[in-house]
């Protein structure tokens, strides 16, 4: 018998669900479904029916779309900002303490380098960075993130994308930075610096300078390293220099500038 009175890929005794009688299937999209795992409807049926459940908004196919879309997003705000460096702080430096302050000053150098700062657009010592950026007419830019108990925007940032997942958020300040400035902070800060000390010994990314701004906060962090880490071989000896100590802003800046240029 000719096959010209069958469309391609049809097959006598063809179902809605899959290929044969005998073994029902349903495909949607990529996804092959049989047996005890096949679901009523169709992907059409369920995004014109108004009137359906939610709880695929919740699910995990749906949240791909949502990290997809994330991506995207700050892949387009961000694409075209020039050189930048990220600035980490405590969210709960006060705006009348001396880190605070340290924080405006290495915001405006930054800025008066010619670097856009971004921050992770909270209050504290990163509003402190932003502002020092703002004020020395540079770009400030702010990446900020959901959380429980709302932080919102600071008031200087000019260029802001709030995200849902950190680990988007995290690529971001990677991806579009030159360099790292940490200030004293909480386990926020140490996240952001251990992540970006993991990525530089692990050459995930290259030529990417790390400054630790306050002797007196990290000295002790920095003692563990080299007496503990290292000492007792959980890292090597050359990984001690994946970061440079200082509380002077114009060293801090020449030391996370000078890769760059």
């Amino acid at each position: 018998m000719s096959s010209a009175n069958h469309t391609p890929g049809d097959a006598p005794g063809s179902t809605a669900f899959g290929r044969t009688a005998n073994r029902r299937e349903q495909h949607l999209g990529p996804v092959v479904r049989r047996r005890d795992q096949m679901v009523s409807g169709t992907t059409d049926q369920r995004l014109l029916d108004t009137q359906g459940p939610s709880d695929w908004l919740h699910e995990d196919p749906w949240r791909v779309m949502r990290i997809q879309a994330e991506f995207v997003e700050g892949f387009g705000a961000l694409a075209e900002l020039g050189p930048a460096i990220s600035v980490f702080g405590s969210a709960r430096t006060a705006p009348d303490s001396p880190e605070y302050e340290l924080g405006v000053r290495i915001g405006r150098a930054l800025a008066e380098a010619g670097y856009a700062v971004i921050t992770g657009g909270g209050p504290g010592a990163m509003e402190a960075a932003n502002r020092g950026a703002l004020e020395a007419n540079g770009v400030s830019v702010g990446l900020g993130i959901e959380l429980p108990f709302e932080q919102g925007m600071n008031e200087y940032v000019d260029l802001g994308v709030n995200f849902r997942y950190f680990f988007v958020r995290k690529t971001m300040f990677v991806k579009y930075a030159q360099g790292f400035v940490v200030l004293p902070g909480g386990l926020g800060t140490l996240d952001e610096l251990f992540e970006a000390l993991t990525l530089v010994q692990t050459g995930k990314v290259t030529r990417f300078p790390i400054v630790l701004v306050g002797t007196a906060y990290w000295g002790g962090l920095v003692d563990w390293v080299r007496d503990t880490l290292i000492a007792q071989g959980k890292a090597s000896a050359k990984d001690e220099h994946l970061f440079h100590l200082t509380d002077d802003v114009a060293e801090a800046i020449e030391l996370v500038t000078k890769v760059t240029r």
